[in-house]
């Protein structure tokens, strides 16, 4: 989906970014990431411009370092920005290329506030939260807000902020102050604030309750913000007297409540909007009315309601080890997702703990290790993607192997791709001891080891990151050819260790063709089997640049393979999709 084309010569102009603030109460998890993404599809289908700012209150610089149990996925930006996974929501929905700068956090803002004060750039002023840190916070806003990530020249029309946290939090009130002083200073045709919040049925009772709700909206009051739109997520559309109720004791007019119910697919979240007139509620109260248009959504309404006629699903067996929280591989999923409804297929993930599949499972938990094995082989395809550690390594080398030795198309993210090597390695070359480096640093044939340049000691930003490029050794190989037979292909990168170069000859001897390296032409960077339907590992994470219309490429080449594996007579959908975008 694009905006209306600007005349010749033109970019479309406003008097300044104008601010969509997007708070959520009662509890977190409300999908607060989902409404902001898409309330920006649905402002950019009137015509405008958006860019989009994740706030995140906790005192990490970044997502880098923390773990996809505590916080799911960490999304990674072309810049090399390690960064919330809400930031994937905004580049999936809106279509937009953004920098590490558009997520913000705590640890940032202390961490700038620190340098200034260490520069002595205070004149020896006693140095606090306000005004320095909410300074701090303004100055970061609309300096993040004024850079184009559409591929224009100009600033956005609209900036989207989401802000992290349920309102009352401690770690928040800087950011909240904050806010409050710079939807002052701009003015209400400038800041428009969009209040998530839960409307929830009690089983005994069996009405929809309005006090959190009411609870939360004073509490953000208090706080100096006053929302202009609510948007209440429940189970069931909300029933007349619901609004009016929440309108009378919320001050928010019953047009302006908005109800984001639950929903066969999120990819309708934002025709709900839309139905509900979400936009001309935004585009009034920021005086948009010259540039915005109505919204043109026709060929998401398209997306949205060919997914729900979908019949026929494919089953994927995704090998991990974070499969206890699915959101630690939202974007693995979504590309899947992507993958598959290109090929009129709803995605059946089969989610396998690596660790169930291997021999000591077996003696431990013998009915986890043959429900993990009967569903890897019930499944079209498999998929082993990145991570990090030695839990559960066994399992995934033993997956890639069962793949290799049954003509299983198999698709290698990172982790994935080293998985195959080590294997290969270990039962095709009879290196028993193959290795890791970093599951094994002494191993005698260290067939992955770690990348020279990296540090030991600092695991904040210090790996392999951002888009690099990856250039195609074989122009006939399989991969090449999904990609268009490009001479290169540019994707996004997030690793510490590399295919020892050493082995590089012996392994392509065996079979294991390194199709795809760096400029340098010594990092390995695509492999591909010989005589084998699909088995392909990649060193990059194609899945970050997945979109609902462009699927990445070995993504597509997994589905279609698989396809025509096992064919498509599975229906058992797992339902995720309907989770969170």
């Amino acid at each position: 989906m694009s905006s209306p084309p600007a005349p010749a010569g033109e970019e479309p102009r406003a008097a300044g970014t104008k601010y969509v603030l997007i708070t959520g109460g009662v509890v977190s998890g409300l999908g607060k990431g989902v409404t902001a993404s898409s309330v920006g599809v649905v402002l950019k289908a009137c015509g405008l411009r958006v860019t989009c700012i994740k706030i995140d209150p906790y005192l990490n610089t970044d997502a880098g370092t923390m773990s996809p149990f505590e916080h799911g996925e960490v999304f990674v930006l072309d810049d090399g920005g390690e960064v919330d996974l809400d930031l994937g929501n905004y580049e999936r929905f809106i279509d937009v290329t953004l920098t590490r700068d558009n997520n913000i956090t705590t640890g940032k803002i202390y961490q700038s506030v620190i340098e200034k004060e260490r520069k002595g750039d205070y004149l020896g002023k006693t140095v606090q939260v306000v005004p320095h840190v909410t300074d701090e916070i303004k100055q970061w806003i609309q300096s993040v807000s004024s850079v184009p990530v559409d591929g224009q020249t100009r600033p956005a029309d609209v900036c989207v902020i989401e802000l992290g946290g349920t309102v009352g939090d401690i770690e928040s009130m800087p950011f909240i102050e904050a806010l409050r002083q710079l939807s002052f200073s701009l003015g209400k045709e400038n800041f428009c604030l969009i209040h998530v919040s839960l409307v929830p049925v009690l089983g005994v009772v069996g009405e929809q309750k309005t006090k959190p709700t009411q609870h939360s909206v004073r509490e953000l009051r208090a706080l100096g913000l006053t929302p202009d739109l609510l948007a209440c997520r429940s189970a069931q559309p909300l029933i007349g007297s619901v609004k009016e109720k929440l309108s009378q004791f919320c001050h928010v007019p019953v047009e302006n409540i908005l109800n984001i119910h639950d929903v066969p697919n999120i990819w309708h979240v934002p025709l709900i909007l839309r139905n509900q007139k979400a936009h001309e509620a935004i585009i009034k109260q920021l005086n948009l009315s010259g540039l915005a248009g109505p919204p043109e959504l026709r060929d998401w309404t398209e997306m949205a309601e060919s997914y729900d006629n979908l019949k026929n699903s494919v089953k994927i067996a995704l090998v991990g080890k974070y499969t206890n929280l699915t959101d630690s591989y939202l974007s693995v999923v979504k590309a899947l997702l992507h993958a598959s409804v290109a090929c009129s297929l709803k995605p059946s993930i089969q989610w396998i703990a690596a660790s169930d599949l291997e021999d000591a499972t077996a003696i431990n938990a013998p009915e986890a290790h043959t429900k993990a094995w009967e569903t890897l082989k019930g499944s079209a395809c498999i998929l082993i993607p990145g991570g990090f550690g030695d839990r559960g390594i066994s399992g995934m080398i033993l997956a890639a192997k069962y793949a290799r030795e049954n003509k299983v198309p198999y698709l290698g993210i990172c982790l994935g791709m080293q998985i195959s090597v080590i294997e290969m390695s270990r039962h095709v070359l009879g290196l028993e001891d193959a290795d890791s480096e970093e599951f094994n640093k002494d191993a005698p044939n260290r067939v992955v080891m770690y990348m020279p340049e990296v540090s030991k000691t600092h695991m904040g930003n210090t790996m392999r990151l951002g888009c690099r490029r990856t250039f195609f050794r074989k122009s006939d190989c399989l991969t090449s050819k999904l990609y268009g037979s490009p001479p290169h292909v540019d994707e996004r990168h997030r690793h510490r260790y590399e295919v020892n170069p050493s082995f590089v000859p012996v392994l392509e001897n065996a079979g294991l063709h390194f199709v795809g390296c760096d400029e340098s032409g010594k990092r390995m960077e695509i492999v591909e089997l010989q005589d084998h339907p699909f088995y392909v590992g990649v060193q990059f994470h194609p899945e970050f640049k997945s979109r609902p219309r462009r699927p990445s490429p070995p993504f597509s080449g997994l589905i279609m393979a698989a396809t025509k594996h096992l064919g498509t007579n599975s229906n058992n959908s797992n339902g995720y999709f309907g989770a969170s975008e």
